[in-house]
C-alpha cells in the first residue's frame, strides 16, 4: 500500500510540475515562445526600502546615467530595482538550475548571484549559481563590475547553456555576481537581471541573450513584446513573447517610432499635456526610453513640478525658486512676452549663463572662493530656468500677468525631491488629471489609475505619485524614461531588426 501510495504521489507532482512548466512558458505555432511573469504586490516594507535606498544614494551624478565601458567597471541606468513589479524564471546548466530574473530593457548583460558570494548577504536570499553542478559549465573568469550609486555587484565572467522558455541559448556569457549591494537586492523578490537592452551598453562587451537568439535563429522574427497585467486582482502577471507579438494582447494598431541611440530602446517624443493642456516643454522635442526594469515613469524636475501641482502631491518648499520669482519675474515675463526663446531668459537676467545651447550656471562658469556661494548660483539658475518654463506655458493659454506669477509661486512650493517619490492623497485620485505623452505623433494618456500606487485600504492605505525627477543635461537630455507605468497600460514592442519601438492600448 505504502509503495502505491509513494508512486502515485510521484505521478502527482511530476503532473504538477509539467503543468506549472505549460502555464508559464508556452511555444505556439506561430514560432513565438511566451515567458509568463509574476508579478510582486505592492507592500509597506518594499516600499520603504526603495525610498532608504533612493535617500541614501547621494554620490550618483545623471551624467553618469549613460556612461558606458569603461575598463573593468561599467555604469549601467541607475534603477531602483525594488520598485520592480514584474518578472519571470530562467534556468542555467546541465542539469537546469532555475533562477527568478528581471526581464530588463534598461540594461544588456545577464548576471545571477553565484555559489561563490560569501560575503554579502543579499546572497543568502537568492538561488545561486553552482557551477560545479553543471556539465555544460565552461570557465571563463573575466573580471566584471557594475557601479551602482550605493554600491556594486562585482564577479566574473561565465559561459553556460542558458534556458529561456524552450530556447536554449548554447554558452552564454553571463554573470556570476560574488558581492552584491545590501538592501538593494536582500529585500528582492528576484535572483538576477537578463538584460534586453542593446549591446552598446553590456558591461564587458558581451553578446547579450536576445542578440544569441536572434544570430542562432532561435525566434522567428527580431523582435520580442511585453504585455504587463495592471490589473491588482488578477495572479497572472503579464507575458513577454520573444519572437513577435500576441495579436490578444492589444488593441488596434501600434505607433511605431525608430531608435535614435543604441544602447537603450531610446526615441524621440514630443511634448507632454497635464489635462490636455502642453506644458511647452518637450514642444521642440525630448527623448524618451522605454524601460522594463521600473515600475516608474521618470522626467525632468520642471516637468514633474507641473505634475505635482496638477495632482497635489507634496514636494520641497524652494526658496531660490521663490526669490527668482520675486525678484525677477516680472523682467522674465517681458522677456517672453517679446518672444525672447526661454532658454536665454535667464542668461539676459544674469543669473545664469548661456553656452549657445542651454543655460550653466553662473557658479560654474567663474572662480569662487566659497563652496556655498557656487551652489546657491546653481540652484538660482536651475529655479530661474524651470519658472521660465512655466511662464511660458502659461502665456500660451493666453493667462494674465498676475496669474502667470502666480502659477510660478504656487509651483515653488512643489518641487519633487530627486529621485524620489511624492505623496498624494488617496481620497483625490479619482479627480486627478489625464497626463498625455505625444509619441509618433499619436497622443497616448495616463489616467490616475496608471500613475499612482495605492498600499492598503480604507484609513489605512497610502498613495504615491509614479512619477519621479530626473534632470539629463544636454546633449543627451531632456529625457523621460517610460517604466511599467507606461507600458501597463500599452502593449510594446521591441523590434530589433527594424530598430525601432511601438506601443498599442494593452488588452
Amino acid at each position: 500500500m505504502g509503495t502505491r501510495f509513494q508512486s502515485f504521489l510521484l505521478v502527482f507532482l511530476l503532473s504538477c510540475l509539467i503543468l506549472i512548466s505549460a502555464a508559464s512558458c508556452e511555444r505556439k505555432g506561430d514560432g513565438t515562445i511566451r515567458i509568463g511573469l509574476k508579478k510582486r504586490k505592492l507592500d509597506r516594507s518594499n516600499r520603504l526600502a526603495s525610498q532608504l535606498f533612493l535617500k541614501n544614494r547621494g554620490s550618483w551624478s545623471p551624467k553618469d546615467y549613460f556612461r558606458l565601458n569603461d575598463a573593468n567597471a561599467d555604469m549601467v541606468p541607475l534603477k531602483n530595482y525594488l520598485d520592480a513589479q514584474y518578472y519571470g524564471d530562467i534556468t542555467i546548466g546541465t542539469p537546469p538550475q532555475k533562477f527568478t530574473v528581471i526581464f530588463d530593457t534598461g540594461s544588456s548583460n545577464l548576471w545571477i548571484p553565484s555559489t561563490k558570494c560569501y560575503l554579502s548577504v543579499a546572497c543568502y536570499f537568492h538561488s545561486k549559481y553552482k557551477a560545479s553542478q553543471s556539465s555544460s559549465y565552461r570557465k571563463n573568469g573575466k573580471p566584471a563590475s557594475i557601479r551602482y550609486g550605493t554600491g556594486a555587484i562585482s564577479g566574473y565572467f561565465s559561459n553556460d547553456d542558458v534556458k529561456v522558455g524552450d530556447i536554449v541559448v548554447k554558452e552564454q556569457e553571463f554573470i556570476e555576481a560574488t558581492t552584491e549591494p545590501g538592501i538593494t537586492f536582500l529585500l528582492a523578490k528576484f535572483d538576477g537581471i537578463l538584460g534586453l537592452g542593446f549591446k552598446e551598453i553590456s558591461v564587458g562587451n558581451s553578446t547579450p541573450v536576445w542578440y544569441n537568439m536572434v544570430e542562432k535563429g532561435l525566434v522567428k522574427d527580431p523582435v520580442f513584446s511585453f504585455w504587463l497585467n495592471r490589473n491588482p486582482q488578477d495572479q497572472e502577471g503579464g507575458e513577454i513573447v520573444f519572437g513577435g507579438v500576441d495579436p490578444k494582447h492589444f488593441k488596434g494598431e501600434h505607433t511605431y517610432v525608430p531608435v535614435t541611440h543604441k544602447g537603450y530602446w531610446q526615441f524621440d517624443m514630443g511634448d507632454l499635456q497635464i489635462a490636455g493642456k502642453p506644458t511647452g516643454y518637450c514642444a521642440k522635442g525630448c527623448s524618451a526610453i522605454a524601460d522594463s526594469g521600473t515600475s516608474l515613469l521618470t522626467g525632468p524636475s520642471t516637468v514633474i513640478t507641473m505634475i505635482n501641482h496638477a495632482i497635489g502631491a507634496q514636494g520641497i518648499v524652494s526658496r531660490e525658486c521663490k526669490a527668482v520669482v520675486d525678484q525677477y519675474g516680472k523682467t522674465m515675463l517681458n522677456s517672453l512676452l517679446a518672444q525672447e526663446d526661454p532658454k536665454k531668459v535667464c542668461s539676459q537676467i544674469g543669473v545664469c549663463a548661456y553656452d549657445g545651447t542651454h543655460s550653466v550656471s553662473m557658479g560654474i562658469q567663474s572662480v569662487v572662493d566659497d563652496e556655498t556661494s557656487g551652489l546657491l548660483n546653481q540652484a538660482m539658475c536651475s529655479a530661474c530656468e524651470m519658472a521660465a518654463v512655466w511662464m511660458e506655458s502659461e502665456l500660451t493659454q493666453n493667462q494674465t500677468q498676475e496669474r502667470i506669477l502666480a502659477y510660478a509661486a504656487e509651483l515653488c512650493n512643489h518641487i519633487p525631491t530627486k529621485n524620489q517619490q511624492s505623496a498624494v492623497d488617496c481620497e483625490r485620485v479619482s479627480s486627478m488629471p489625464i497626463v498625455s505623452f505625444s509619441i509618433g505623433g499619436r497622443t497616448f494618456d495616463l489616467s490616475p489609475q496608471d500613475y499612482i500606487f495605492k498600499i492598503g485600504e480604507g484609513v489605512e492605505s497610502q498613495c504615491t505619485s509614479g512619477f519621479t525627477a530626473m534632470d539629463i543635461p544636454p546633449p543627451r537630455g531632456p529625457l523621460w524614461i517610460l517604466g511599467d507605468i507606461f507600458m501597463g497600460p500599452y502593449h510594446t514592442v521591441f523590434d530589433y531588426g527594424k530598430a525601432r519601438v511601438g506601443f498599442a492600448k494593452a488588452a
